[in-house]
């Protein structure tokens, strides 16, 4: 046991608020975590509704029932019910249209590469969004509308998402590291009518300018009747929290495109005496929609709903990251990854949400330690990835920075490895919660994280959370009391996306999570329940490649792959290594007469960085004789990490099901205890 809350800790969390309003309200009284862990999965439907009323959802139409049906997918919850989930973050902030006390409260601390710390009030935020909601009404867009959005982690992302989500159009957004393809292939399954764009972006102390991929962008998606450009990299830069006052560059350089689109500087939108308002939606209705990482095709287009996402944001900023009205919250990401939305979700509890737009190691890795310390930061979000690498750089950011203020620090993306949470403990702070969490895209929230009122035990994460009943089952699908198995979720939650866009049939939906237990979701990941109650993930049982704390998709790498004529056909994996780091290996089965040389190794990793991004380059790009696939022609990429992990050939695959199953001759004898 490596912590354990104080007596006055446990007193003050929302999780103790919470058991002590169940007691007075459903006579229920939990002696431990467990007891009430089991009550809200054996309960799903009271306990989402006691949900619903601790949290006082506004809700302008009341729900017929809590849940109509329990199969997955196609449960319905709160059918009848509209609300908006940007409603309940400006909740605390708008009285009747006027001014607030909570006005003046800092919503949003900006600092990036090349910007000092900016703070923003929550009635300069709201203007903001009050504009950009106006703006885009003005031009037409309105609920059920797709918006795109090509932006870095700034102030304006934020203010469009919830303009968006006001009006109930639909957001998505991708970051500007992704390479031109990569974005198009996610951006036109939901063929958006509305751009937002950034003139490019600092990383690493370098600018990027993405003019040029804007241009594209126009070029390869004709739904696109608008672009919003924020003009981000032009040295006349942003104010930010003020309406800016710099110029956009020449406008005539982006063209009209197919649907004759209008370019807009952000700055000639806004409009300082608009007012927010909030248009009533169903409980189901899309708020954003996320990506797969394009594992076995093109990226899947999870779409997820304003009433699941609202609950299941409300339930965990407050039960198990313990978030209180004014503290300051912060996870390192992009609005490529599905934290930036649980960043801005943090607004429902009232948190300051701390944005930071540049690399985590620049111009070393105390760059993050030093912003919580600048802006006083109460949560600190990171990767075990990043934690993993100021372990072994030797960082002592305890003694180098004043963390006075930091109370939690959170870890998703990966498994934190045991000695990582001994360096947190050892290095950082020693009274401080360290709450790992784990879920992903696919739910926009994690199934297993904190427990502020119970211990943290070298390695684990602390509990299964409220509502999901997330168990361990084997490949015959039976609960494991011990051991490690198959994440899976048993019952419906209402996170669970509505569909994915465009499979009409819910085919892919189903392959996705309900091929291998009927009725069951299988999450892919493999993870064992430990005698605390706590969990422990032991990385991906998909091909899924995590990526230093990013999902990526192996169909992105073949894609790249295919463009080079020396290469026949290719194969790629990652595996999380026992220190906290992982390995990527790319192999190639090159076409007759050419050679893996240093030129031709160059050249993919080149293509891969341009196309896709840095975090696309393998570790290593290996020759081998075949590569393994199914009788179908499915490559089998799981089968292969689970042989470089050291598992035996014939309980890694099914030979039967294989068109060369000699190929795997050869990464049986590569597997990681050998090289």
């Amino acid at each position: 046991m490596l912590w354990q809350p104080s007596k006055d800790f446990i007193q003050q969390t929302h999780l103790r608020h919470y058991f002590d309003w169940l007691a007075q309200n459903y006579n229920l009284n939990f002696q431990n975590y467990h007891d009430a862990w089991q009550w809200s999965v054996e309960n799903i439907e009271d306990f989402w509704e006691s949900c619903w009323k601790y949290f006082k959802v506004i809700s302008h139409s009341p729900y017929k029932q809590v849940l109509k049906d329990h199969k997955m997918p196609g449960a319905i919850w709160f059918e009848g019910a509209t609300l908006n989930y940007a409603e309940h973050v400006f909740r605390r902030s708008s009285v009747d249209g006027g001014r607030s006390s909570v006005d003046e409260e800092i919503a949003i601390i900006f600092s990036s590469e090349r910007q000092d710390l900016v703070e923003i009030t929550w009635g300069e935020m709201r203007s903001q969004v009050a504009s950009m909601a106006a703006y885009l009404r003005s031009i037409g867009i309105q609920k059920g509308d797709c918006v795109a959005a090509y932006l870095p982690n700034i102030p304006e992302a934020t203010y469009a998402f919830l303009a968006c989500a006001s009006i109930g159009a639909i957001w998505s957004s991708c970051s500007p590291d992704f390479g031109t393809n990569s974005i198009v292939d996610r951006f036109s399954q939901i063929e958006p009518k509305v751009l937002f764009a950034a003139d490019g972006y600092t990383y690493n102390g370098k600018p990027f300018d993405k003019m040029e991929v804007v241009n594209e962008l126009c070029e390869k998606l004709p739904t696109v009747k608008n672009v919003i450009l924020v003009n981000y990299l032009n040295p006349g830069g942003l104010k930010f929290g003020t309406p800016p006052q710099s110029e956009i560059r020449n406008p005539k350089s982006l063209p009209t495109g197919q649907a004759g689109a209008i370019v807009k500087a952000w700055n000639d939108t806004f409009n300082p005496v608009a007012s927010l308002t909030f248009t009533p939606l169903p409980f189901d209705h899309p708020l954003y929609v996320l990506y797969s990482s394009g594992t076995t095709g093109m990226p899947k287009a999870i779409t997820h709903s304003h009433g699941g996402n609202l609950l299941e944001h409300l339930k965990y900023l407050h039960f198990h990251n313990d978030v209180h009205p004014g503290e300051r919250f912060f996870w390192f990401s992009t609005t490529g990854w599905m934290m930036w939305n649980f960043v801005n979700a943090s607004l429902l509890a009232g948190a300051t949400i701390v944005l930071y737009d540049g690399s985590p190691g620049y111009p070393s890795l105390d760059r993050l330690w030093d912003l919580a310390e600048k802006a006083k930061i109460n949560h600190f979000g990171t990767s075990a990835p990043f934690i993993s690498a100021c372990m072994k750089q030797g960082l002592e950011p305890g003694q180098q920075h004043d963390l006075s203020a930091l109370r939690s620090i959170g870890s998703t993306g990966s498994p934190l490895p045991p000695d990582a949470f001994r360096w947190v403990y050892d290095h950082v702070k020693k009274d401080l919660w360290l709450s790992s969490m784990a879920g992903g895209t696919d739910v926009c929230t994690a199934w297993v994280g904190g427990n502020p009122m119970g211990p943290v035990y070298l390695g684990e994460i602390q509990a299964r959370c409220l509502g999901a009943p997330i168990e361990s089952w084997d490949e015959q699908g039976q609960p494991l009391a011990s051991g490690v198995g198959e994440l899976v979720v048993t019952k419906p939650m209402p996170s669970m996306p509505v569909f994915f866009w465009g499979d009409h049939d819910h085919e892919k939906y189903l392959s996705s999570y309900f091929d291998t237990y009927p009725n069951v979701w299988r999450h892919g990941d493999w993870v064992e329940i430990t005698e605390h109650g706590g969990v422990i993930i032991y990385g991906r049982s998909d091909a899924t490649l995590n990526r230093q704390g990013v999902r990526i998709g192996t169909a992105e790498i073949y894609r790249a792959m295919d463009k080079i004529p020396e290469i026949k056909d290719s194969l790629i994996v990652n595996i999380e290594l026992p220190g906290g780091g992982d390995y990527m290996p790319l192999f190639v089965l090159l076409n007759a007469g050419e050679t893996l040389d240093e030129e031709l190794k160059k050249r993919i990793n080149q293509t891969l960085r341009s196309e896709y991004s840095p975090r696309h380059v393998p570790d290593e790009i290996i020759a081998c004789p075949d590569i393994p696939s199914t009788i179908s022609g499915k490559k089998m990429e799981a089968p292969v990490k689970k042989i470089l992990m050291g598992k035996p050939l014939d309980k890694a695959a099914n030979l039967d099901s294989m068109r060369n199953p000699e190929s795997l001759g050869f990464f049986e004898g590569f597997h990681l205890g050998k090289k």
